[in-house]
């Protein structure tokens, strides 16, 4: 469902979703069907093209200490419905100096015809649900059917969304977990206790050796990486390759992605800021939209090294914050404010109703 103007009739009305309100939405629906339809509805996004829209890379500043930090803004637009931007800022310094998460936004929704405010809310809770969701979407496609043991490189909030969403799409029996920062290793098993799946702390070499599954979903640094020592893996691994997402930043080693089957999500984004930016565009595969509606390459490889590329783009967030309003509008949830000045003759901007 998407959220167009014609739900507002001809007022100037914006929906406002605030925190209180996601926090009650997930309360009230519950974390599993909140991330059940995110991969219902990105899956349905991605297969069909006439549901894809118009999607550039996102852009934006460098910022923070020694530009290690970034402030992007990321648009998508359904053309005669709506389009839909998302600003994010992404702080790796955030959890240890100011006790907020790496990853903070606000996604906006506008008419595509008249090009006023529809909907504005929460992005943070959103873009790690969808990135979640896309990572689970492409592990069906590409990883080995009966996967089990799942490997998350990086504890943070983004690792709690991965085994999330991807225990609704694989009977896991256990999750290994490595981050250089042991406290956020050891309370992982913690923060994920609600899928009742075994959890241990391991090094990477073991995450490599054991794993099924691996996602990296760190903050490394530019020039920090890899993350991955890409030395045990085992023949049929599926890697799910999150943390890059600034030019010189990388997870996966170069050799790693030379000799596997590589699905970007946006392939422009991926080759600038992505795992791709090791690679030449020849390397790569299809997009996974593409491989969404023709997964016959997908199965062809399932036994093989798989790497999907998730730099996260702004079609996921638009379904996201589909999602995100049609649950709010299914619970009564959610204000309704003037935020635009509607003046009384539309000819002059001092007349006021």
């Amino acid at each position: 469902m998407s959220y167009r103007a014609a739900k507002q009739g001809e007022t100037m009305e914006t929906t406002v979703l605030t925190r209180q309100h996601v926090a009650k939405i997930v309360q009230e629906k519950g974390l599993d069907l909140f991330m059940d339809r995110m991969i219902d509805r990105l899956d349905e996004a991605f297969r069909e093209e006439s549901r894809r829209g118009i999607t550039p890379a996102r852009d934006g500043f460098l910022r923070g200490p020694e530009n290690t930090a970034i402030l992007e803004w990321m648009p998508h637009h359904q053309p005669g419905d709506s389009i839909t931007i998302k600003t994010v800022a992404y702080a790796p310094t955030n959890p240890s100096a100011h006790q907020l998460p790496t990853i903070v936004g606000t996604v906006a929704r506008y008419a595509d015809l008249t090009g006023r405010l529809l909907a504005v809310g929460d992005g943070i809770l959103p873009t790690a649900v969808r990135t979640g969701a896309a990572s689970a979407i492409a592990s069906r496609l590409l990883a080995r059917p009966g996967s089990r043991v799942l490997g998350l490189v990086g504890a943070g909030a983004q690792a709690v969304t991965q085994a999330h969403a991807l225990s609704r799409v694989f009977r896991l029996d256990r999750i290994l977990v490595h981050d250089i920062d042991p406290a956020h290793a050891a309370s992982f098993a913690e923060r994920v206790e609600f899928l009742g799946i075994d959890v241990e702390v391991a090094p990477v070499p073991e995450i490599e050796a054991a794993s099924d599954i691996i996602c990296t979903v760190t903050s490394v640094g530019v020039g920090d990486g890899p993350v991955l020592h890409g030395e045990r893996l085992r023949p049929h691994v599926h890697i799910n390759a999150i943390g890059a997402d600034l030019i010189g930043k990388f997870e996966v080693p170069r050799p790693v992605l030379k000799r596997a089957f590589v699905v970007p999500d946006h392939r422009g984004q991926a080759l600038r800021e992505g795992e791709c930016q090791q690679l030449d565009e020849s390397d790569l595969g299809p997009e996974l939209p593409a491989l969404c509606a023709d997964p016959a390459p997908a199965e062809a490889r399932r036994e093989r090294l798989t790497v999907f590329d998730s730099t996260g783009f702004a079609l996921e967030d638009h379904v996201a914050f589909d999602v995100l309003l049609e649950l709010a509008e299914e619970a009564g949830i959610g204000d309704r404010v003037q935020l635009e000045h509607l003046p009384q003759d539309a000819l002059d901007p001092y007349s006021f109703q």
